[in-house]
């Protein structure tokens, strides 16, 4: 009896939770003293499959690679003032490796913070969350135009662990919701925004390296200006201190011996040699511009980087430039591009790359046709990505000092679907 009663409550659980369900998101609620208390539970996937030479490593001998970039599930709590939000992803190692470079938390948690919704103009948030830098680092993963977001994202100070106050939709009136969970321009308003962060050394950056939670620190600050649908603007610096690592610790690279004569009394036996950091390392530092705009069938995006001082290398230095845009053909069809242009110095030597995606977005069972901001995230929620990479500029061995990118051309398909 008491396992028919179990399955009953599950069954019951299940209908309550299908039934209190919204657009996006399954959603629960209830009345807790004279508390209303709100949660909601959502995730996606998205599942692919590569080829073209760009797209091939070294140990890979298939022309086709199937893979996940994203497989993720979250939830978000609210009750009265109060907002909570957990966001993992089930495609990402579990362990924290500070030798690689997190910041605190194992890497499978994206999003884990609590914070306090007191006004639109000042909500305090600690915890794991995305760092104010990088417009299109905060938008997010399954939001995207392209397969993803590209080479200039390793720029981005990324997701850290840490304390950071925000604020939207301020000084030209009450235009648009703010509900407390923001980390980026998820919304249009007519005002306003900012978000100022410190945490841990941004160790999930692809500019940062060798870095231990406690080590150091890293800042980041943005201002942003919103028009309607029509403009939306942001401009950001962040720091992230010794990004090469402290002197005297471990940088992640070690040597091994093996003591092989047979006549020495430690005959057999493995000797590590752990590498360090010879000494303090430079700040990373990067400044960050984008604008976003939605007209009707089109949407334009624009976004700057200017980083220097990578992993803590003085002198390595890069710059990237992106231009992205959508155009809607029919309810299912968008037409999609973007192209990325970066350049880059290390010691001495200039160097330049551009990465070209090319393609379009099928919807399944899109929930309207309407193309402003909002509805574009619903529209977004079931599709098919399909996009042509052209690598072009210093795309042979070596020639490209600067971070990430193809060296050669790639396609990728990529289905996505979202609750």
């Amino acid at each position: 009896m008491r396992k028919i009663d179990c399955l009953k409550s599950v069954a019951a659980g299940t209908v309550a939770l299908l039934l209190c369900s919204d657009v996006g998101a399954f959603t629960l609620e209830k009345r807790i003293g004279g508390v209303d208390t709100k949660l909601k539970i959502y995730g996606f996937a998205q599942l692919e499959a590569r080829g073209g030479k760009g797209s091939i490593d070294d140990e890979q001998d298939a022309n086709v690679k199937f893979t996940a970039q994203r497989i993720r599930l979250g939830w978000n709590y609210s009750a009265d003032i109060v907002r909570g939000k957990v966001f993992m992803d089930f495609n990402q190692d579990a362990q924290v490796n500070s030798v690689n470079g997190d910041v605190g938390m194992p890497k499978h948690i994206k999003d884990a913070f609590i914070a306090l919704r007191f006004d639109k103009a000042f909500v305090p948030k600690l915890g794991l969350l995305k760092m104010p830098h990088g417009m299109s680092f905060t938008i997010p993963g399954w939001n995207l135009d392209i397969v993803e977001r590209g080479l200039d994202k390793k720029l981005a100070l990324e997701r850290n662990l840490g304390f950071m106050i925000s604020g939207r939709d301020m000084f030209l009136g009450n235009n648009g919701k703010v509900n407390g969970f923001e980390m980026g321009h998820e919304r249009a308003w007519k005002g306003f925004g900012y978000d100022l962060m410190i945490a841990n050394q941004a160790g999930r950056s692809g500019a940062v390296a060798n870095v231990d939670p406690g080590d150091a620190n890293s800042y980041a600050a943005r201002v942003m200006f919103d028009y309607t649908e029509a403009l939306h603007t942001e401009l950001s610096y962040g720091i992230s201190e010794s990004a090469g690592g402290i002197a005297g610790h471990i940088t992640g690279k070690s040597a091994s011996t093996v003591d092989l004569d047979p006549l020495s009394p430690t005959y057999g036996t493995i000797t590590t040699t752990l590498e360090t950091v010879p000494e303090d390392t430079k700040d990373y530092r990067s400044l960050n511009f984008g604008i976003d705009s939605h007209l009707d069938e089109l949407n334009l995006k624009f976004e700057y980087f200017d980083s220097e001082n990578i992993k803590g290398v003085k002198g390595w230095e890069e710059s990237t430039y992106a231009l992205t845009g959508t155009y809607y053909v029919t309810d299912t069809l968008e037409l999609a591009g973007k192209h990325i242009q970066a350049s880059a110095e290390k010691a001495g030597v200039d160097s330049d790359l551009g990465n070209s995606y090319i393609g379009f977005n099928y919807y399944f069972s899109p929930f309207d046709n309407k193309m402003d901001r909002e509805s574009k995230r619903n529209r977004n929620a079931h599709k098919i990505v399909v996009n042509y990479i052209v690598a072009s500029g210093d795309t042979g061995a070596g020639k490209w000092n600067g971070l990430g990118g193809y060296l050669d051309d790639a396609i990728v398909l990529q289905g996505q679907f979202k609750f």
